[in-house]
Parts: C-alpha cells; structure tokens; sequence
C-alpha cells in the first residue's frame, strides 16, 4: 500500500538537527539486546487455564522473529503490507511484530474487544494482507468470527490462527513454512525509521475510525526518553497487562522493555490477584495501564494481599487519577505512581517525572515528554494563563504523520501544532498540565474511548427512537460509563432490554454499549439545534433511569 503521510522535509530536519530521531528502528534496537542478553528471559507468556507459563529468551525470539519474517515474506508479504492482529498479550504477538517489521511490513494491533461490525470496516480500509486472531480468547470464537468476514475483504489474503492445528494454524503457517538462517542478521535492514511501521485505529468519536500512522521515528522517539525518565534499567521487570492493541500496551510494554533487554510478563487476562501473584513470582517491577488497573490492584492489597516488594512504579494513563487513588497507592503498596497523558496521535504527550510523582501526580497529568510541546490557548488563539482552561494542542517528535488515506483530518496547523481535543490548563510554572475536559465529544470507560457519535448513529436506526444523546457519567472504577438518553417515537416502547438486544444484534464491541438508559420527551438544544450535552452530564447525575444487569 502506498502510505501518504504529512511528514514533511523541515519536520525531518528539524526533529534529526535536535537529537530526537536517531534514525533507528526497533530491528536496530532488538539486534543490540539480543546481542548483549542472549541468554536472558525476553518473554514470559502467561495464558489464562494454559498452565505452566512460557519463557522465551532473547535468543530464541530473535529465532523465532526470523522464521516468522521468512513466512510472511514466503506468503507475499512484504514492504508496506499491512500485517492486522486481533490478539490479547499473548507472545505471538511479539513475534510477528518483530517479524513485520524485519520485512517492512506495517503492524496494525486490533483491540480484542471489537466485533464484526468494527472489523469489516478497518480491515477492508487498511487493505490488510495478513490477519492473525485467536481460536478463543475470553469465550469469543475469533476464528470463526474471522472466516465469516472474509468474502468482504478482497485485500486479505491469508488468515493466521493462534491455537489452531492445521494450514491456518500460527505454528504451521508462521513458524515452519520458511527456514531462514537463524540471527538479527536475516531480512534487517529493510525497514527505514521514516516509513510508516504502525498503524493504530482511533476510537472514531466523528464518525469512522481513523487510521493513524507512526513511523519508527515517531515511536520511538518518545520511548527513549520515558526510559531515562521512568528510571528504568535492563533489570527491570515489566508487566504487560494492559492491551497491547492499545498504543500504551504496544510501545511501553512491549516496545519499550525489547529496547531496553529488560524482561517483560505477558498477562493476556486480566485478574487483580493473579497480577500480584505474577508480580511476586516474577519479580515485576513496572507497569503502565488505565486508572481502574490501578484501582483494583490497592483494592485488593487493601483487602489484605500481600502485594509485590519488587513493584516500585506505575505509569498511570487513559483518564485522570483521583487523588485519594495516588495516597492509597502509596501507603498500601509503598507505590509510586506517575500520570500520563497521551492519545494514539502522540503515544505519550505529557509525563510526571518520577522525582515528582507523589508530589504531583494527583493534581497532575505531567508535562511535555522531552522532545515535545504541549500549550493551551484560550478562544483568541493566545496562551492561556495559569489555571485558565483552554485548548490543549501540541507538536513535536513524537506526533503522527497523518491518518491513512485522509491526509485532510491531520489537524495540524503551519507552525506543526496539533489541536488534540483536550481542554486543560496549566498548573504551575514548570509546565505541568491538568486535563480539564474534552472539547472532543467523548466518553473513556477503563482507558477506553467510547465512539459516541457512532453509537448514537447506531441507535438512531433503532425504529423506536426518534432521538438519542450519549454522555458519560461517573464511575469510581472505570472513570465513566455511558449513559443514553432517548427520545421514543409516538406509539413505541424502547427499554433497556430493548437497548442491550439491539446492540448485541448490531456486533459492536460490549464495551461501547450505553449501560445506562433515561427516556425523555426531548432532548436540551441550542437556538441552533445543537444538543447541549453540558446540561445531559448534569441531568444525569439526578435522573435514576435504568441500568444495564
């Protein structure tokens, strides 16, 4: 596929004259580890009801990688394909992005949680040649959600599954069709830190999910500097609990620890207590993931769980962490805790730094990554004073290079600022921000974005509803949920029964289903039409309507 970015020639120059893109790849960045830690444990993979983890040295992934590599290269894959997998944190994942990525392939992660609805569209958009899914993961037949969609997607051609025998099969497909020499050596070199290597979907919150592309250097970038920032050493032990289909889970769990020859514990289910468990048996010392990570592992120490004395930091992202969460994290694990602040756009914009978290972090949501810049403006366009809420934008070495095949949405303006959505305001004079709100219309539910423009356009064919708004509500674990409020045609009925067998029929992802319903005789709108939402976040909070069981 031809991959037009918004990369240009000053950017280029710009971000190589001040040391940020070292115009290294991730090839670049394996080849050092394995060469310096052969022998260490790269992976160790735990699979829910599997048994015995799997541990994978340096080594044997390098071999492994290699072997991959040759079978995509051997099915036709090869610089500027997109390799698509739909995949929990479970090892082959890192095989096959490691493999891509020595053929110039581009990986494109797919949260597990998406349907055949969500599916269909990325797939075919993207035109990926390769799909790679598990047989079962969490109940959910894949494989045969997979095959159902393949007469509508001309482009692939092969389709890989994890824990199926036979010609599909990932071993029989991926790890026994090519047998090239074993090393870092073979089919390095093929991918250029300027070409796009990852392509992650966004939540579509106006409309269609956006393809955003990331090169090596974009990535990367970023990575470098979080491992200075975060303390982080080869010794160190990473959890990977948070989905690697995520920009989070990808680059600092999986692509961060493989740069730095650490160690990283894949967890492909998540369950607070056999995370502790893992984390005392394995030695973790980092995690990143979402607030409710956070919150149900204090909770369940608290509840009397003997922790984990390795587990010294968590990078906090995807919404903003209460402060009490901060001071329980704190006396319950002897936890230190740093906010974060990013979006698949920019991997990570904003960060505590680790001297300052528990000072920080709970009023907090960090400052500029080195190598970026964040500023809020007000409604001229001119910076906002401390504590003045405003727009967030921001721009810098690790910004995207524009959203496939719709190079017109990349939002960035002449001077390289990108508007993000966000509204903040700055704390004090050392930089740091707090998110304050979003003037994008969006709901994060446990670090994930609901897209609520395409649900409400979902529900909206329902034939009983004449009108729909979705707004988020509070939630003491999961940041928010949703909440529908509905406007019923004269003559019909539409409960919560009704709303919970629509969605299931319509094969969107659960996570993005309202789980809360108020029926109203009209929505609040402005002179002009627009619904004012404002006044729904408030009402909701009041009305009791109905929740999902």
């Amino acid at each position: 596929m031809q991959f037009d970015t918004t990369l240009t020639s000053v950017r280029s120059a710009a971000m190589r004259a001040q040391g940020w893109w070292q115009e290294k790849t991730i090839n670049d960045y394996f080849k050092d580890a394995v060469g310096a830690y052969p022998n260490k444990t790269a992976l160790v993979a735990n699979v829910q009801g599997a048994g015995a983890a799997r541990r994978i040295s340096y080594s044997e992934l390098d071999a492994l990688a290699a072997t991959a590599a040759a079978s995509l290269s051997a099915i036709g894959v090869g610089r500027g394909d997109v390799v698509s997998m739909q995949l929990p944190n479970i090892w082959e994942f890192v095989v096959v992005t490691l493999a891509a990525s020595r053929i110039g392939a581009v990986v494109n992660p797919l949260m597990p949680i998406l349907r055949e609805r969500e599916l269909a569209y990325m797939l075919d958009f993207c035109e990926a040649k390769v799909l790679i899914v598990p047989a079962l993961y969490r109940g959910h037949d894949h494989a045969a959600m997979a095959r159902s969609l393949l007469p509508q997607l001309p482009h692939l051609k092969r389709l890989v599954v994890v824990g199926e025998d036979g010609p599909d099969g990932f071993a029989q497909a991926l790890l026994s069709a090519g047998k090239p020499g074993a090393g870092s050596d073979a089919n390095m070199g093929t991918l250029k830190a300027d070409e796009v290597t990852l392509l992650m979907f966004s939540s579509g919150t106006t409309g269609a999910p956006k393809g955003v592309m990331h090169t090596s250097n974009t990535l990367l970038s970023t990575l470098r500097t979080s491992i200075e920032d975060l303390h982080l050493t080869p010794e160190d032990v990473v959890l990977a609990a948070s989905p690697v289909g995520h920009l989070m889970g990808y680059a600092y769990l999986t692509m961060m620890p493989l740069m730095l020859g650490a160690t990283i514990v894949l967890m492909d289910v998540w369950e607070p207590l056999a995370a502790l468990n893992l984390m005392r048996s394995e030695k973790v010392s980092y995690c990143s993931a979402a607030t409710p990570f956070l919150s149900d592992l204090v909770t369940a120490v608290e509840g009397g769980d003997p922790g984990a004395p390795t587990f010294r930091l968590f990078g906090c992202a995807g919404a903003p962490i209460p402060p009490v969460l901060i001071e329980r994290a704190a006396k319950a694990m002897n936890l230190t805790v740093c906010s974060i602040w990013g979006m698949t756009e920019l991997v990570a914009g904003t960060l505590t730094q680790i001297e300052k978290a528990r000072e920080l972090s709970a009023v907090a949501d960090g400052r500029a990554t080195r190598g970026n810049e964040v500023k809020v403006i007000d409604g001229n366009g001119g910076p906002a004073p401390i504590g003045v809420t405003g727009r967030l934008l921001f721009r810098g070495s690790s910004l995207f290079v524009g959203y496939l095949k719709r190079t017109d949405l990349s939002a960035v303006d002449a001077e390289g600022w990108f508007d993000t959505g966000d509204l903040a305001y700055v704390l004090n004079d050392q930089g740091y921000i707090r998110i304050d709100g979003r003037s994008k219309d969006i709901i994060i539910r446990g670090g994930e974005n609901v897209p609520v423009f395409e649900i409400e356009g979902l529900l909206l064919r329902h034939p009983a509803v004449a009108a729909v708004a979705i707004v988020g509500f509070p939630d003491a674990r999961l940041g928010e949920r949703a909440c529908a409020f509905v406007v019923v045609k004269p003559g019909q009925t539409f409960d919560m029964s009704d709303l919970t067998a629509y969605m299931q029929a319509s094969q969107t992802a659960k996570q993005y289903w309202p789980e809360r319903l108020v029926l109203c005789d009209e929505l609040p709108r402005t002179a002009t039409g627009k619904v004012q939402k404002f006044k729904l976040r408030e009402q909701v909070k009041l009305a009791p309507g109905v929740a999902a069981t």
